[in-house]
């Protein structure tokens, strides 16, 4: 939990990660490229103080993760989303293992979510059913843009993509977070754009797409498909950073998400490792659109409420201790916002 000025606040980090980029589990030059590109990001959009040496950011560790999210981050729980990376990185990027089982140990701090590929075909729906019926997860987080074999990114409207969701319908994970936002090298842009996920919300309205990183640099593509997609969520992580370092553009991000989606539909996230929570929940708390971008609302305490911890506690079924709970919390996911503005899908 994290105070200020009176206020509490229920804190859910629902993107963070354990990975493992050392030389040893490199496969190839790609994980170099990638794990370095992931440095740039922590470099150059992070306070000094903030500062990680390289070695440690190639591995962190259980220990390390608990600490830095649970005693010094102030959050309260938070979601693994695990991405495998096997072409680039033998054991996997993403520690799968390590992160259910650190989950599996504290249950009331972590919440385990999966990953799959739908290029696997049957082979990887059965995996999918064996590790679904040991982990139990309700929550996968999809790459598009990760590489397999000959192929640099599939599509969420893809045949095989959509019998992976017909699976997931049928075993209860109804939490598909989708990374949809700045390309990592040596991954290819384009297969991180945003578009069909209008196609699977509309086809699959009994699941939840989080869209993490709001589809950035596509901001104005995720808004309008967010609209008319109530099943369509927003997670920050990756802009929240953007804070320290371009304050107006972060405003323009948050000010457009709470106009067009409402802020019941979108989740902190710190991205972890990638950045720790503790700097990014204290100057979200702080943060304030500026006064002369007056096409956009003040922030209210109410709405930081809701995106830093109470909507993703609601999508996965996370206690809430009563004292630090909205009276409309329960709404969070339930269903999108009403907007006093007329329905745009709906003018034409």
């Amino acid at each position: 939990m994290y105070s200020k000025d009176g206020e509490n606040y229920f804190i859910v980090d629902a993107h963070i990660a354990l990975w493992d980029a050392r030389p040893e589990n490199q496969r190839n030059v790609h994980g170099k490229q990638f794990i370095d590109c992931f440095y740039d990001y922590h470099r150059n959009l992070s306070p000094a103080e903030e500062l990680w040496t390289y070695e440690e950011y190639l591995y962190q560790g259980g220990e390390r993760l608990m600490k830095d999210l649970f005693e010094d981050g102030y959050v309260d729980h938070a979601i693994f989303q695990p991405a495998y990376l096997g072409e680039f990185y033998k054991n996997g990027f993403g520690q799968t293992k390590e992160a259910y089982e650190l989950a599996a140990a504290h249950p009331d701090k972590l919440t385990y979510n999966h990953c799959f590929d739908p290029r696997d075909g049957e082979r990887g729906l059965d995996r999918l059913r064996a590790d679904h019926e040991k982990m139990k997860f309700t929550g996968v987080k999809l790459y598009t843009a990760e590489w397999h074999g000959e192929s640099r990114g599939y599509k969420l409207s893809d045949p095989w993509a959509f019998r992976y969701f017909e699976e997931c319908r049928k075993l209860g994970i109804k939490n598909i977070h989708v990374h949809k936002g700045p390309t990592i090298r040596p991954l290819d842009r384009d297969s991180f754009d945003v578009s069909d996920v209008d196609h699977v919300a509309s086809d699959f309205t009994d699941l939840n797409f989080i869209v993490e990183h709001v589809g950035l640099p596509r901001l104005e593509d995720f808004c309008w498909i967010a609209t008319q997609e109530p099943n369509v969520y927003g997670g920050l992580a990756v802009a929240m950073p953007f804070m320290h370092t371009r304050p107006r553009y972060f405003a323009q991000i948050i000010g457009e998400l709470i106009y067009w989606i409402g802020e019941d539909r979108i989740f902190f996230s710190s991205d972890y490792a990638l950045w720790t929570p503790r700097w990014l929940v204290e100057r979200f708390v702080d943060f304030q659109i500026p006064e002369d971008m007056t096409e956009y609302a003040p922030i209210t305490t109410e709405q930081k409420k809701k995106i830093l911890g109470l909507n993703a506690a609601k999508m996965y079924n996370i206690p809430v201790p009563p004292e630090l709970q909205l009276p409309d919390a329960g709404e969070t996911a339930t269903g999108p916002r009403q907007p006093e503005r007329a329905d745009l899908a709906g003018a034409a």
